[in-house]
């Protein structure tokens, strides 16, 4: 089992926007957590918040391609879900700012169950989770950080060990997981096209941002690292880290 803890990527302000947003996702989870085995609490919460294609394809309750996204359907759901958001979308929101991140990450989400909701427009089964939103953070995260290194912890049964792996290679091969996934992935019960559609919606949306930093110019300038004012023309240095940083 392979699973990214940390990337190598410190940010020059306090992301208080990731960190409502996990804790909103958290506290959300565990309003319900003790009813998702009694059908009585389940099935209303469910039917209310939860995106369900057949309705959103029809023009009823749109509102639910913003709610479906903080709602998760276990505890490794939800862990899983907050620890990419904790990994990648600092940095996301150090090029984008509090509001413009918080924008950004709400309107991948949308794009994601859109996608899902686009290809099986008749479905009744609910889908929820932050997964798609997520996977716009990395998209996003992809296109301005290439190069960033994402430590990975390899576990298998009681060995572990922690490698490194470039951002592009990481995010590329969850990617393309999740795009065969789609095809061949069966009846998992998993939305792997908002996956896909969220990803590919995050690549989308920051192409202006990094159009506006000069595009391929931007990759030979920073190397695919964070560009800060301290280093505006290569990669971090152990002395040029700003003073509000946060390691993973």
């Amino acid at each position: 089992m392979l699973i990214p803890i940390r990337d190598h990527n410190p940010s020059r302000r306090r992301p208080f926007v990731t960190w409502a947003l996990i804790a909103s996702n958290i506290l959300i989870f565990i309003s319900y957590w003790g009813g998702l085995d009694d059908i009585k609490i389940f099935v209303p919460l469910y039917n209310t918040w939860a995106l369900q294609p057949v309705d959103v394809s029809r023009g009823q309750e749109i509102y639910t391609l913003f709610s479906y996204q903080f709602l998760h359907g276990g505890f490794m759901h939800l862990a899983g879900n907050m620890l990419f958001l904790w990994i990648f979308g600092d940095n996301l929101e150090d090029v984008l700012g509090h509001i413009g991140f918080l924008v950004f990450y709400l309107a991948t989400g949308v794009a994601a169950g859109l996608m899902q909701v686009t290809a099986d427009p008749d479905s009744f089964i609910p889908i929820v989770g932050a997964s798609g939103a997520i996977a716009g953070v990395m998209g996003g995260y992809l296109l301005l950080f290439p190069r960033a290194k994402v430590d990975v912890l390899l576990l298998i049964i009681i060995f572990f060990k922690v490698f490194s792996f470039r951002a592009w290679l990481v995010l590329g091969v969850w990617f393309g997981v999740q795009l065969w996934s789609t095809f061949y992935g069966g009846d998992s019960g998993v939305a792997w096209l908002a996956h896909v559609g969220g990803f590919l919606a995050g690549v989308i949306f920051m192409l202006p941002f990094w159009l506006a930093r000069g595009g391929t110019r931007f990759w030979q300038r920073s190397h695919g690292h964070p560009e800060h004012p301290e280093t505006p023309y290569g990669p971090l240095t152990r002395s040029s880290i700003p003073v509000i940083r946060r390691r993973k």
